[in-house]
């Protein structure tokens, strides 16, 4: 029987105020809440630094719950990272682009065919890298320094970023405040009202927490979107090119035999779709 050591109503970013918060259960000792108004998930965690934890190894395979081998995946990813720019495209086809959460570059390299792109990065090796390529990326976060440094978005991406922010309401409050009309912000995460989420509970191949701080629900994301004066142009569960390396790595995670790194697997990428992850355009009026 789990003992309640947790408040019962919290801030939730979705929906603007107190809720009643549901302990679910405990996963690598964190309390996992879910809001009874939105359904949005949250991590009860103290004492996790987001600026310590994004290094080289999370994308290199020390950690089970980063990328085996992201930049040995480089192909791989940018197979489906130009799938995306194409998706992007249809919402907003020209203009300066803004990656949140850019990594090695591999999706703005893509953009940069079609979109004036720039990047944050809060992982200093990943940042440089980027710019050894001659991309414009900047280390940190997003904040009005940032925001301000890099100039006025029409496009703003975030793929499987959001769900890793301490503060997503505000992140997001920046983002709309700083975005040209007609703008628009691509979002990717997990959708915690997926019936593979719910089937699966602490098990669920997204429930990483301390690194995943919030799991989004698709009302999550519109109650998100409407306080900041944002319109969901678009919500789908997409197909994704996934590494076959990442795919390992996961499978030993939550088996328990151990996160392994096999080279050869970062080169070939596998279709994959469990409708647990859902890809979401807002547009800004």
């Amino acid at each position: 029987m789990l003992q309640r050591s947790v408040p019962d109503t919290l801030a939730c970013p979705a929906c603007g105020g107190l809720t009643r918060q549901r302990l679910l259960y405990r996963k690598h000792g964190c309390a996992i809440l879910r809001c009874e108004g939105c359904g949005l998930g949250r991590t009860e965690t103290a004492g996790f630094d987001p600026a310590t934890y994004y290094t080289d190894g999370y994308f290199s395979g020390e950690h089970a719950d980063g990328y085996a081998d992201y930049r040995g995946a480089e192909p791989v990813l940018r197979r489906e990272f130009a799938r995306t720019v194409d998706f992007i495209r249809r919402f907003r086809n020209h203009g300066r682009l803004i990656e949140a959460g850019c990594a090695y570059g591999f999706f703005l390299a893509e953009a940069a065919h079609h979109y004036d792109v720039a990047g944050i990065e809060i992982a200093e090796d990943a940042a440089a890298f980027c710019r050894s390529r001659g991309l414009d990326v900047v280390t940190g976060v997003v904040e009005p320094a940032t925001l301000d440094r890099l100039g006025t978005p029409d496009a703003v991406v975030m793929l499987d970023v959001i769900e890793h922010l301490p503060a997503p309401d505000d992140t997001l409050s920046l983002i709309a405040e700083r975005l040209a009309p007609g703008g628009i912000v691509v979002l990717t995460t997990g959708d915690f009202g997926s019936a593979v989420a719910r089937l699966a509970g602490g098990g669920w191949r997204l429930m990483t927490p301390p690194q995943h701080l919030w799991f989004f629900t698709v009302e999550s994301l519109h109650r998100l979107a409407a306080a900041h004066g944002l319109v969901v142009a678009h919500v789908d569960h997409p197909w994704k090119i996934v590494p076959a390396s990442l795919i390992l790595h996961q499978l030993g995670r939550m088996t328990g035999l151990g996160a392994r790194t096999v080279p050869a697997a970062s080169r070939l990428g596998l279709p994959v779709n469990l409708f647990d992850a859902i890809r979401v355009v807002l547009r800004k009026p």
